[in-house]
């Protein structure tokens, strides 16, 4: 097991660097907790992403349970010399596209943005943060959905090109094209508000 000790607010806190395949094999050869590890360690960003392509808390902690099921379920057919967070942010993205798909979900403006002001920060500041915050979420909401889907894999849960390719199974070029398109769309939106 690789592990870290870091200090965190005064006590010793463990952190797991075990590489995924490594746990992947564990789970493989039958050791079921150790998917616990790759819960752990992924959960909070497929919830967050779920969260941001649906904007529904309850409906995003079901899918984030469906997404860590079918993972468990598809483990044989992960290879093992890919990685895994891709693959799981695939069948994170395929849970939203398939429940959108069964319920005909109407994706609505996202929850863009943790921004926060400073404790220091002025009235005025904290308004405009809150503005730009809205005027975000809103000009999201009104991307096609592989296009808003791409932005939030990008920007939100931080993924590389290749590795949306891979989450998404669409190619390289189609991903970079979704983004550029994506982001025209979202400074012809945004920089006529910033101009008034």
């Amino acid at each position: 097991m690789h592990a870290q000790a870091l200090i965190a607010d005064g006590r010793a806190v463990v952190v797991d660097e075990t590489p995924d395949g490594e746990v992947v094999a564990r789970c493989l050869d039958g050791q079921h907790d150790a998917f616990r590890q790759l819960v752990e360690r992924y959960g909070d960003l497929v919830y967050r992403t779920v969260y941001l392509m649906t904007h529904d808390r309850t409906l995003a902690e079901d899918l984030t349970q469906e997404t860590f099921a079918h993972a468990w379920r598809g483990l044989e057919t992960f290879r093992r010399d890919a990685a895994f967070r891709p693959w799981l942010m695939r069948i994170a993205a395929n849970r939203v596209v398939s429940h959108r798909r069964r319920r005909l979900l109407a994706i609505v403006p996202l929850a863009w943005g943790e921004r926060r002001a400073s404790e220091s920060a002025s009235p005025e500041e904290r308004l405009r943060l809150a503005e730009d915050r809205d005027e975000m979420r809103d000009a999201i909401a009104t991307l096609p959905h592989a296009q808003r889907q791409a932005v939030v894999l990008r920007y939100y849960a931080e993924m590389s090109v290749p590795e949306i390719a891979q989450a998404t199974g669409w190619r390289e070029g189609t991903v970079k094209s979704r983004l550029h398109r994506a982001l025209a769309r979202l400074r012809s939106l945004l920089e006529p508000a910033r101009e008034e």
